[in-house]
């Protein structure tokens, strides 16, 4: 007879259908019982890496309305036992590097840490995660990476370019704000600081600047307080917000491409070399630090094209007719493994599929009246109350954080959402005025346009979308008329 923690409320098989069909995030309960990474305490952690340094971002704790980005923050290399000695903030203890930034006025970070690179001398550790019980076969700690930080540690809000997350939270608590897609109008994308996988919110999602940002009052925040245990599916081109909210957090990621769009990479190959060829043209306001620290380094503009073609090439779209309107292209459907899906997995995921919420499978909503299959939750925000390994008895044990409309600043009243994703709408302040007083305008101040003020309208989405669309139009010889 099977532990009771072995039993899993869905095969790998069923999770990676449910994986298939889910378009909004939700949380998986119950599906991580007996993974040996759940012990992956900081201290655990500490034991294990011994004097091997790992490298911090740090920044400050105060409240801005602009985000923090990564190439603005400090860095430290660092034994984890000198990061323990540092948030236990007692007197004569060796905290190494952190010597220079008191607990009290910093948060620290060590994220995008690779598994595989961390621990290469004790392989033995990739098995304690075991992705392989979401169906992804084979998939352990070697394609995953660690996140270990403090309290208020976050990454600024933005989208992954090309796949989807997985994460699973191990020790303490970490907050998620999410927004769908079709909120990047309201969230202002930005290339700069550039990264080629991530796409950047100028707006401080806590703490937004209306002025600046008017339209962020209409965005949709998604609010989740991830529990040990809990793994978080975030789909593809979900902006998000991750802050810590306990001492210290453990979490691991691993990045999956189910979907490959291959016109997206030629998107990115051109925002590249877009991107690289400006910023590296020397001028006056061309001083910022603005490659995101994750970049290896910035290419030259004949790699940059180079990429480009390849692109195209490999987008399979040049040997083929260009239909009338590149934007209802089907994109190429690829496995977990990126090997083009076969004709047999296509007619089953045609077969109607029902995603079966419930106790074990969470959807994060908006804030909103739920729907028939989450009836009986609460209503206040999707903060799931369980323990270490996740036993919940029943919906009615899920509980949300009844600030989390307010923490996003969203608006200055109440929310009106009807079932279902893309039905929720602000309404008006608690006063019955709107957002926008005329009281408030104020005639608009005229600066002069900087290089990344330009960039950020030459590489906005809809922008490079655009030029996807007649570069690959061009490649085929077929013209179209613009839309």
């Amino acid at each position: 007879m099977a532990a009771p923690d072995s039993i899993k409320p869905f095969s790998p098989e069923e999770t990676q259908r449910i994986l298939h069909h889910l378009q909004q995030p939700a949380v998986f309960m119950n599906m991580t019982g007996g993974w040996p990474v759940l012990h992956w305490t900081a201290e655990h952690l500490s034991g294990c890496l011994g004097d091997k340094l790992v490298r911090f971002r740090l920044g400050r704790k105060k409240e801005t309305n602009t985000p923090l980005f990564e190439t603005q923050c400090s860095y430290v290399e660092a034994k984890l036992a000198h990061f323990l000695s540092w948030t236990r903030d007692q007197d004569g203890t060796d905290v190494g590097p952190f010597f220079e930034y008191p607990k009290s006025e910093y948060w620290a970070y060590a994220d995008y840490k690779y598994i595989a690179i961390l621990f290469q001398d004790q392989p033995s550790m990739f098995e304690d995660v075991k992705w392989s019980e979401f169906g992804f076969e084979g998939r352990n700690g070697r394609e995953s990476t660690l996140w270990i930080g403090t309290e208020g540690a976050n990454t600024p809000c933005h989208l992954d370019s090309y796949g989807c997350n997985l994460v699973l939270q191990v020790h303490g608590r970490k907050r998620w704000h999410l927004f769908p897609p079709g909120d990047t109008v309201n969230l202002y994308p930005t290339r700069i600081p550039y990264e080629e996988s991530s796409v950047f919110s100028q707006v401080d999602v806590l703490h937004p600047d209306l002025r600046r940002f008017p339209a962020f009052q209409a965005a949709r925040a998604h609010t989740v307080t991830l529990q040990p245990g809990q793994v978080l599916y975030v789909p593809r081109h979900w902006w998000h917000y991750v802050e810590s909210v306990d001492p210290i957090t453990v979490s691991v990621n691993t990045w999956i491409e189910l979907d490959v769009d291959d016109v997206a990479r030629v998107s990115e190959a051109v925002t590249k070399a877009v991107v690289c060829a400006l910023k590296s043209a020397p001028s006056d306001d061309n001083t910022d630090d603005w490659l995101n620290p994750t970049e290896e380094g910035v290419a030259s503009h004949n790699e940059n094209m180079q990429n480009v073609n390849l692109a195209v090439r490999a987008s399979g779209l040049c040997h083929s007719k260009l239909t009338q309107d590149l934007w209802d292209t089907r994109p190429v459907k690829r496995d977990s493994r990126g090997q083009i899906r076969k004709n047999s997995d296509l007619v089953r995921d045609s077969v109607p599929f029902s995603v079966p919420f419930g106790p074990h499978l969470i959807p994060v909503r908006c804030q909103q009246e739920y729907s028939s299959e989450t009836r009986g939750m609460t209503t206040k925000d999707l903060e799931v109350k369980s323990s270490r390994n996740c036993n919940v008895q029943s919906p009615d044990d899920c509980t949300t954080s009844s600030d989390a409309a307010q923490r996003t600043g969203l608006v200055q009243g109440k929310r009106e959402c009807s079932p279902g994703l893309t039905q929720c709408r602000p309404c008006d302040g608690a006063d019955g005025t709107s957002g926008n007083s005329s009281e408030d305008y104020e005639e608009p101040v005229h600066t002069t346009i900087t290089t990344n003020d330009l960039l950020d309208c030459l590489v906005h989405p809809d922008i490079i979308a655009r030029v996807t669309k007649l570069l690959l139009e061009r490649h085929t010889g077929r013209t179209t008329t613009p839309s």
